[in-house]
């Protein structure tokens, strides 16, 4: 059974796109990029996520 992803597909290609290797995911696909790429990939959406909710009232 396929585990469903945290991420969405249109966060994983923004962040890609910004980090710059959005041209390796649409090459070879996620599984081609270097882990380092995930790595910061995932370092992204964690500040993206602390910064959404910092703006939020709790």
């Amino acid at each position: 059974m396929a585990r469903k992803g945290i991420m969405s597909d249109r966060l994983k290609e923004e962040i890609a796109k910004e980090l710059g290797f959005y041209d390796v995911v649409q090459k070879e696909g996620w599984g081609g990029i270097r882990a380092r790429d995930a790595g910061n990939m995932v370092k992204r959406a964690i500040e993206i996520a602390q910064s959404n909710l910092a703006g939020k009232d709790l």
